[in-house]
């Protein structure tokens, strides 16, 4: 455990390996054609020995997979093409980001724009990050507008 815990007992460092780990999923997820099941099963035997938050992991993963149609059109307007025209895991960043946006209303919305960017400057292709942070500034204004007025007075 790590000793950043807050008081709320949300452990942060736990939370961003598993949404690093969530990132892998869905994109494996998207690429495979797997079930979201199945890809949970195998990612959470590996998730458990790396020490991650593996219920927040579960809940990310099935989440994109239960919302991926609210998801895409939430996401759509802010997108310059079609979601599955965009970089698999920059499309499973945005994902989970737009999950958390909708669904994690405890998470945020800074913080989530920050967990996708650094994932995909990690995974994905040398401007990804741009192109994601441009999508999810737009989303939040859209999926979360008080508190991102809020958080500009």
């Amino acid at each position: 455990m790590s000793k950043h815990r807050r008081p709320d007992g949300v452990d942060p460092v736990l939370r961003t390996r598993a949404r690093r780990r969530a990132l892998q999923a869905v994109y494996a997820w998207q690429l495979s054609g797997a079930t979201a099941r199945d890809i949970v099963t195998q990612f959470a035997h590996e998730q458990a020995r790396e020490i991650a938050d593996l219920a927040y992991f579960e809940d990310l993963v099935h989440g994109v997979d239960t919302h991926r149609a609210e998801l895409d059109a939430a996401l759509a307007p802010f997108l310059d093409r079609g979601i599955d025209e965009v970089d698999p895991i920059e499309r499973a960043a945005l994902r989970i980001a737009a999950y958390e946006f909708a669904h994690r209303q405890d998470v945020p919305y800074r913080v989530v724009i920050n967990e996708a960017l650094e994932s995909v400057k990690r995974f994905g292709s040398e401007h990804g990050h741009t192109y994601v942070n441009g999508v999810l500034d737009h989303a939040a204004a859209a999926l979360r507008g008080v508190e991102v007025q809020a958080s500009r007075k």
